[in-house]
């Protein structure tokens, strides 16, 4: 029996890497993960305690299909505190990950057919989620000279047919770890305002930024902003499979109905967990401390190991490089490095299945040790291209 359409969409490439790199290590290899967005930290010891007391205490039956009260309180109250930005609770929806967020976002948002402008390179669940709901995502292309981030005057190009019906945006982005600066963010609101756009912003990697480009919400920029995040990365909290969003206020129920039918509830007990997960600066700073530090030292060490052309790397936990003097082969050059030097990286084709040929995303969201080794394995190796 053949699966749908949908059952053919595009393979999600940093997960079959994962499952090869995992299967290496059963072989009793000790490979260095640098594929998969993950922290090398766990949860907050606050939200782990919150959690053990949940289990002990708590019921754990079904939530509303819009998160617990106290939670879409705590999440609306940090976007005053990080932001200076007014978010009513009742604006919050929680979800399952981020990817339950998307889900979401594209179903209530749009119509069957209709056309989303996304940056490219671009986390690849954003364009594999659109044609899986019968949505066409339109890339505009990205490069060094844009940094690697969509600008207002490339979507207001784009849009100026009329073709366009939202745009999708990120900041820090994934696998670039480009950020889009206030002032172009605005004029990127203005834009999908005059030209009718939903504007969708994820900002999973708020808060993992390293000075270079100031952080901003799209809320500041846009009113009716979609914004989809999750406790997955700053907050070490990628097993417990939670996140949310924040949508205008005539969204709300329409969500609502589709997290009833889709999900029923996020896991009861990641969302008692979570309340929690703010209150735990210090601690998540720390950790934030040692990505700082696992960027300077690839930032220093690519380059001497023949990954000299690199993507700015201004937040999240990605360095993207151009490997085109190596190879026009990256899922090979993926497949040499995972088998000679037991480094598990990403290739570009993940990311741009056109220009990702010669391109890889390293995560530095390990611990130090696995950066610097990571290094050393790489600088042992003859790197030609062919």
């Amino acid at each position: 029996m053949e699966s749908s359409k949908r059952g053919q969409v595009a393979p999600f490439i940093v997960m079959d890497v994962m499952r090869a790199a995992n299967e290496r290590e059963a072989q009793g290899h000790k490979v260095i993960h640098m594929e998969v967005g993950q922290p090398g930290t766990p949860a907050p010891a606050l939200v782990r305690e919150a959690a053990a007391h949940a289990l002990a205490s708590d019921k754990l039956g079904y939530a509303e299909a819009l998160g617990l009260p106290a939670l879409r309180a705590r999440i609306a109250r940090h976007y005053e505190e990080a932001y200076g930005v007014d978010v009513s609770p009742g604006q919050v929806v929680v979800t399952s990950g981020s990817s339950g967020g998307f889900q979401l976002a594209f179903l209530a948002a749009f119509d069957a057919g209709a056309r989303i402008a996304l940056a490219m390179p671009a986390y690849p669940a954003y364009r594999n989620i659109l044609k899986a709901l019968d949505l066409e995502p339109v890339p505009i292309r990205t490069d060094a000279e844009t940094g690697y981030q969509l600008t207002a005057s490339a979507l207001e190009e784009a849009a100026s047919g009329g073709q366009l019906d939202g745009v999708l945006i990120a900041s820090p982005a994934n696998p670039t770890g480009a950020m889009i600066p206030p002032a172009e963010l605005k004029a990127i609101g203005r834009v999908a305002q005059t030209r009718n756009l939903v504007l969708i912003s994820d900002e999973i990697y708020h808060r993992l930024t390293y000075g270079t480009v100031e952080e901003a919400t799209a809320l500041a920029a846009s009113p009716d902003a979609i914004v989809v995040n999750s406790f997955s990365k700053y907050y070490s909290m990628t097993g417990w499979r939670i996140g949310w969003m924040v949508v205008p206020e005539p969204m709300v129920r329409p969500i609502e109905r589709l997290a009833q039918n889709l999900f029923i509830s996020v896991p009861t007990l990641s969302q008692l967990a979570a309340i929690h997960a703010f209150d735990a600066a210090d601690e998540l700073d720390r950790n934030l401390d040692v990505y700082r530090a696992n960027r300077a030292l690839l930032l220093d060490g690519l380059p001497q190991a023949g990954f000299d052309r690199l993507a700015p790397s201004d937040g999240a936990f990605y360095i993207y490089a151009d490997v085109s003097g190596l190879t026009d082969d990256s899922e090979a050059l993926c497949q040499r490095l995972l088998m000679e030097a037991d480094i598990a990286v990403t290739p570009g084709t993940d990311f741009d299945p056109e220009a990702g040929r010669t391109t890889l995303r390293f995560s530095f969201a390990g611990p130090t040790d696995h950066m610097r080794e990571a290094v050393a394995r790489l600088k042992a190796l003859n790197l030609r291209k062919g």
